[in-house]
């Protein structure tokens, strides 16, 4: 017994044995019964017309074990002189049901008593069970019990239904033992009826007593060689074709005619599916029991001799050799030579039990024992073949039938995975891994980092079949499977074939290139692995590691982006190797990650001060230093002063903020605003502390802080804010003398060039920021902010300031004198609100001081818009001799008009007001002097009683109580509601009348 070229070993041979000397007629039929586990018969039958059974006990020996068990030969029963054409073991009821010479015969299952003839139809040419599938069909023992008159008829007796010489009082249609008989041109079905259910008690009836009642009778076509029953569906093949007939109707539907000339029909039942394969020559068709086709076809190598299923397996005999193909795809698995070729037709047989399936196969004088080999092991041997494709795809389809847990695909994955890193192939490898759900991240680490390490005890230990070496670091995984190229290139010249692959052999690869291809494809694991849900121990080592392979391959930009990230990385295991091969940028953020600030500015600082790589462009992190749109390309000392900046702002550390303020401060003062006046720490440092470490002459940092505390913080510090005033004082004094001239923010716009700094960082000028500061608080000393620009010609901050000291006289002589703006001084004198403010105003136009000219034009407009505010008498005394009369002529005119308008307005005014007021007497009095009559028929309109002599009191609505109801009611408030008070009657009088 020879094995063919095989994809994998489905099923292997454990034992085979011969007929008996005295039997050597060839073997027709063969059929089996597992009665445990370990102990199963088997039944031959021969041409002869003889039953023989053997027994295979494997209890004294394990599957594993080198010694084959044997079949020992039990019993032989002579059946008829013709050959046993089949054999159907009715386990249930422990009878043979047996087919020769065209009719039936009973058995025992040990083949103790002689074979009993039954009762039925002789030229009975195929026989089938009927199998159910779950699905509802019908019961065919009310049809069979109501079919006939006869049947009827020995119902109304009460003796039941008779047949073939045996009452049965509750024929079952709906049983186990139904089966479907093809007889010429008929189909009958059938039911045997064993024990009890024949009416008599068990010492009336042996062992093989039994009774055959027939169900029904459908008439078919003839030539019918094969049958198979599903349901209520029976299926027949003859020379011309296949067919599907109802069991309850009996239709004949056609599936489809046999070409011809073509072999011979054959029909087999897929118990598993509950389908039919219908063979026509070498193509196998898998249809529904109602005949419509599953699927496409099934090729086979030849013309089978018999088939047989075998879990998710075909089993095909054919021209001396057993193949396996699978019943899905039709794929050859396993190919088995059991004899020569033309030597006979084989037949086969197979049986379950659990997850024990036996597979019997029979040529003419010898039957050969297979049992299907376990899963596991089939894949053991498939990657030990190094066909792992195969493995995968045998995992994957005993996954989706449920025969395989997803656990067990997972951990096929991991174990293909290591093979293939062990041969070389990592992209493959890593492949595997990422497709296994139950590998660990810890597994690979033995690969990366070498033992012992702090992360030795999470890998997982014996968890896979042991086919690939233990785990070790990579370079040793190189090195060795390069030694291994080398020793297979050397057997190949020899003649010698070896597992290694072709393409290494013909091209070695490069040591470097191995490695380098290596820690790729672990970055590529170990950045899935961060993805997935893991213990912080294995975070810290997949983070860790990760690291260490980036540094590996130098990829920077990997290692800062890690380091800057939300990362388990162990310092501890990284400081040194980044320190010593000179990634500080890398270390600086990964202390950064860590909270540890000190170290990280500290590399920072060292960065400032050292860095000679020239610009370095990160779009990711372009910011704007100045304030303007564009994009700013930032160099080695600014990255750093960035990167450091960023600490500082969520730092709380005073201590550290003021250290490193000053560097950050020399490269970008943008940056060191940033760190001062962030809101991102959880505490601020001292104001005080911060101010005196502030370089002097960094004056935009110190006013871009005293502003933040100010206007962010709402800082009601006196302090704070006079420091922030003259601060602002000296820069617009410095800016005034550098501009050489006198401006005002009210006449026009300040040229940028002018009066910005370069260097600013404000948008607007520090004589405007001065201006809108000394106006908008009122927590500064006046006086301090004076003492600075007392000097200068800022006439319009000293205007506000003596404006916050009280000195009026000073303000005015400022507005209409120093900057004369004449609307501004009579904005200040309308909010003096005193008409000696004008007059004090007009008098510094008509007679300035210090040589300059009388300024009649404001004067003019003066008297204008506020003249009938001043007096008359005053403003001519005050007006200059030179003052010329055309100019003042109008304006004294209309002065004089307007005075004496609102004179006699005012008089206007009182005389009315006088007349109201005797209007309002003359009322009262006539109030007063108004007479009511009251008689004995008057009631009070609250309680209603009489008032005859009584005190009574009437509102001014006319309303009349009596004295008691007018204490109880109150004067204001009258019976009907109105307060009079809150509404008063008014009534009219003669000023308004006439």
């Amino acid at each position: 017994m020879a094995i063919g070229s095989n994809v994998r070993t489905v099923v292997e041979s454990f034992t085979h044995f011969h007929l008996p000397d005295s039997l050597t007629s060839p073997i027709r039929s063969i059929a089996a019964r597992a009665l445990s586990h370990t102990q199963t018969l088997i039944y031959t039958g021969t041409t002869s017309g003889t039953l023989i059974l053997h027994s295979i006990d494997q209890t004294a020996t394990p599957a594993d074990a080198k010694t084959p068990p044997k079949a020992s030969f039990l019993a032989s029963v002579l059946v008829s002189k013709s050959p046993v054409d089949s054999i159907h073991v009715i386990a249930d009821a422990g009878e043979l049901l047996l087919l020769s010479d065209g009719s039936f015969f009973l058995a025992d299952p040990w083949l103790r008593n002689p074979v009993r003839r039954l009762a039925f139809p002789k030229r009975v040419n195929a026989v089938s069970k009927r199998v159910k599938s779950g699905e509802p069909c019908s019961n065919l023992s009310d049809e069979a019990e109501h079919s006939t008159t006869s049947q009827r008829f020995f119902q109304k007796l009460g003796t039941g239904a008779r047949a073939n010489g045996f009452k049965s009082r509750n024929v079952d249609g709906d049983g186990n033992h139904v089966f479907v008989a093809v007889a010429g041109n008929k189909l009958i079905l059938f039911e045997l009826v064993f024990g009890d259910r024949l009416g008599q008690t068990s010492h009336h009836l042996d062992s093989a007593s039994g009774a055959v009642v027939v169900l029904k009778e459908i008439l078919c076509v003839d030539g019918i060689s094969t049958v198979v029953w599903i349901d209520d569906y029976i299926i027949v093949g003859s020379s011309t074709g296949y067919a599907s007939i109802s069991c309850v109707t009996g239709q004949n539907s056609l599936i489809f005619s046999l070409p011809d000339p073509s072999s011979r029909p054959l029909l087999k039942l897929l118990q598993k599916d509950y389908k039919v394969l219908l063979l026509v020559d070498n193509v196998g068709i898998v249809v529904h029991p109602n005949g419509n086709p599953v699927g496409g076809s099934l090729i086979f190598h030849g013309i089978p001799d018999s088939v047989g299923e075998l879990s998710s397996y075909l089993v095909v005999l054919r021209d001396g050799r057993m193949e396996l193909y699978k019943s899905k795809s039709g794929s050859l698995v396993q190919t088995t030579y059991i004899g020569a070729e033309g030597a006979g037709r084989c037949i086969l047989t197979n049986e379950e039990v659990g997850d024990h399936k036996l597979l019997f196969v029979a040529t003419s004088s010898k039957v050969i024992c297979y049992r299907k080999v376990p899963s596991d092991e089939q894949i053991k041997d498939l990657l030990r073949k190094k066909n792992f494709s195969e493995a995968v795809c045998l995992v994957e389809e005993l996954e989706m039938e449920g025969e395989m847990t997803k656990e067990m695909l997972s951990s096929v994955h991991a174990q293909v995975g290591f093979l293939l890193l062990f041969d070389l192939h990592f992209e493959e490898a890593i492949d595997h891994f990422l497709k296994s759900e139950t590998m660990h991240p810890s597994e690979v680490f033995p690969f990366i980092m070498r033992d012992p390490n702090r992360w030795s005890l999470l890998v997982p230990r014996n968890r896979y079949w042991g086919l690939h070496r233990p785990p070790a670091p990579l370079e040793d995984v190189v090195d060795d499977g390069i030694a291994a190229i080398q020793r297979a290139t050397f057997l190949k010249k020899a003649g010698v074939e070896t597992a290694i692959d072709e393409k290494f052999i013909t091209t070695p690869p490069n040591r470097s290139d191995l490695l380098e291809d290596g820690i790729k494809n672990f970055i590529r694991y170990l950045e899935v692995a961060r993805t997935k849900e893991l213990s912080s121990s294995e975070r810290e080592g997949v983070d860790t590691l990760l690291m260490f392979l980036y540094r590996s391959l130098n990829r920077v930009d990997d290692m800062e982006k890690l380091a800057s990230s939300e990362n388990y990385c162990v310092v501890e295991e990284l400081e040194i190797l980044l320190e010593e091969s000179g990634h500080l940028r890398s270390l600086a953020f990964l202390y950064a990650s860590k909270g540890i600030s000190a170290k990280a500015l500290s590399i920072w600082r060292t960065l400032a001060r050292n860095y000679v790589s020239g610009l370095w462009k990160d779009p990711s992190k372009e910011i704007c230093l100045n304030g303007d749109n564009g994009s700013h390309v930032m160099t080695g000392k600014e990255t750093a002063a960035y990167e450091a900046s960023k600490i500082l702002e969520e730092s709380s550390d005073q201590d550290l903020i003021l250290q490193h303020l000053g560097w950050i401060a020399d490269i970008s003062q943008v940056l060191a605003i940033k760190v001062l006046t962030s809101g991102r720490r959880a505490d601020q440092p001292s104001p005080y502390e911060v101010i005196a470490a502030i370089d002097p002459k960094k004056v935009d940092i110190l006013q871009s802080y005293l502003r933040w505390l100010i206007e962010d913080q709402n800082s009601d510090d006196t302090r704070i804010h006079t420091l922030y005033a003259i601060s602002l004082a000296k820069s617009a004094t410095e800016n005034y003398q550098l501009d050489g001239s006198v401006t005002n923010l009210s006449e026009s716009k300040v040229d940028e060039k002018n009066v910005l700094d370069s260097e600013s960082i404000f948008l607007s000028s520090a004589r405007e920021r001065l201006q809108i500061f000394l106006q908008s608080s009122y927590l500064y000393d006046p006086i301090e902010v004076l003492d600075v620009i007392e000097a200068s010609d800022l006439w319009l901050e000293k205007a506000i300031l003596y404006r916050k000291l009280g000195q009026e006289t000073l303000v005015l002589q400022i507005l209409a004198l120093k900057l004369e703006d004449s609307e501004a001084a009579e904005q200040y004198c309308a909010e003096i609100g005193r008409p000696d403010a004008y007059m004090q105003l007009l008098d510094m136009y008509l007679s300035p001081q210090e040589g300059r000219q009388p300024m009649f034009k404001a004067a003019v407009r003066l008297l204008h818009n506020h003249g009938e505010l001043l007096d008359p008498l005053q403003v001519l005394e005050t007006l200059s001799p030179d003052m010329p009369l055309q100019l003042a002529s109008d304006t004294i005119l209309r002065m004089l008009r307007a005075r004496v308008h609102h004179h006699r307005q005012g008089q206007i005014v009182c005389n009315l007001s006088r007349a109201v007021d005797v209007d309002a007497r003359l009322s009262r009095l006539e109030e007063r002097s108004r007479h009511v009559q009251i008689n004995d028929e008057s009631l009070c309109e609250s309680c209603r009683a009489r008032l005859g002599t009584k005190l009574f009191a009437m509102y001014p609505d006319d309303t009349i109580i009596c004295y008691k109801c007018f204490r109880r009611q109150g004067e204001s408030t009258s019976i009907t509601g109105r307060d009079f008070k809150q509404d008063p009657l008014i009534k009219p009088g003669w000023l308004v009348t006439r």
